[in-house]
């Protein structure tokens, strides 16, 4: 398959292509230019499911004993931070037996925590990254006849403050960003990506040996849970809409206590069973609050209101506090059920819009 800079997917939205896809095709533009003292423009790499793109050059340079090449990432309609950033790699030959050393450049962070696929101390490249950019090395060099000795140091101008709008500070991840990808591809508005970065958070905490974490659908939420517990930043999860990743993955990799805070409509959806809390996804069934309202002692006036209502703030203002109650015990119920067991006590946190908890259902016990 050959593809320019971002594959068709739809009419509207299109395919785009990873920091990792990006690096690889920088860096192998960049070894051949060193090892042949010519350019491929645009360069073509093959991608770990098979697809072959290519990549325009967005500079070149060549010295005595060194190649550097650069990519601007497209990352086609996905809204990715990294969008139209450059990636760029240098490559320069190492002595023999030194095999294919990867290093952290401008804007590239450094592992400084446990529990990511990389190493503490090692350039944040994870590993198919590494892979890709290896495997063109070697092709390259072995149709050259050359060993296949280099380092390969990686870089994104603006790296380091862009990492500022990711989960990098968090994971221990300093200095900038990460070169990331499995398959190369960045799919418009894929879940799997925050999915990840999900899992890789609880990794962490589970690794720095967190015994409490909190997982918040929004900045506010979060805040108000990170600052009721004095939690620190490894200890948190922004768990956005995925309140099932969150879970299942909590489910195999317990940690012993879990904070959800969360504005009420979106925990209003979890307890109702929805495990994915996106307007797009889920949506609110009134009739049920109308249902949790009489439960909390409501009149037959207020949960017909609130059977009519158009929205969950409104709903609230409608029922009273005594309906966020009810739905944070329900939501409590939910997520013990996709945790299926494992020995994780739950805490539900409802905040509204003003920072303020509204409700909250636990099962924490902190240890005397």
């Amino acid at each position: 398959m050959i593809a320019t800079m971002a594959e068709k997917r739809s009419p509207d939205l299109k395919f785009g292509f990873t920091t990792g896809a990006c690096a690889t095709a920088a860096t192998a533009a960049a070894c051949r230019a060193l090892l042949t003292g010519k350019w491929t423009d645009p360069v073509r790499i093959e991608l770990p499911r098979g697809q072959t793109p290519r990549f325009p050059l967005e500079f070149k340079a060549l010295g005595s004993s060194w190649a550097e090449a650069a990519v601007r990432k497209d990352a086609g309609d996905d809204p990715d931070v990294t969008h139209g950033c450059i990636v760029a790699s240098t490559v320069r030959p190492l002595p023999s037996g030194s095999g294919i050393v990867f290093l952290a450049g401008e804007g590239v962070g450094t592992v400084s925590m446990p529990g990511l696929p990389i190493e503490p101390g090692q350039p944040a490249i994870n590993p198919v990254p590494r892979q890709m950019m290896a495997a063109a090395i070697r092709d390259i060099a072995r149709s050259c006849g050359e060993p296949e000795d280099f380092s390969v140091e990686i870089s994104i101008p603006g790296g380091r403050e862009l990492a500022l709008q990711t989960w990098n500070p968090r994971l221990g991840i300093v200095g900038g960003l990460s070169i990331l990808g499995t398959t190369g591809i960045v799919r418009p508005f894929s879940c799997s990506a925050w999915i990840a970065s999900i899992h890789r958070g609880i990794d962490v905490a589970r690794a720095a040996g967190a015994t409490h974490v909190a997982a918040a659908t929004g900045s506010t939420s979060e805040s108000v849970a990170q600052n009721f517990y004095g939690l620190p930043d490894f200890a948190m999860l922004d768990m956005g809409d995925f309140a099932g990743g969150l879970l299942k993955y909590l489910r195999r990799h317990p940690i012993p206590m879990l904070t959800i805070s969360g504005g009420f409509g979106k925990l209003a959806k979890l307890a109702q069973g929805a495990a994915d809390l996106h307007s797009s996804r889920s949506r609110i069934d009134f009739a049920l609050l109308a249902k949790r309202a009489a439960i909390a002692g409501s009149g037959e006036s207020v949960s017909k209101a609130v059977a009519q209502a158009n929205s969950a703030m409104q709903a609230l203002a409608i029922a009273g506090p005594g309906l966020a109650e009810e739905v944070a015990k329900a939501a409590r119920a939910e997520a013990e059920a996709l945790l299926s067991g494992a020995e994780v006590a739950v805490e539900i946190m409802v905040v509204d819009r003003f920072g303020n908890i509204a409700a909250r259902s636990s099962r924490i016990r902190f240890p005397k």
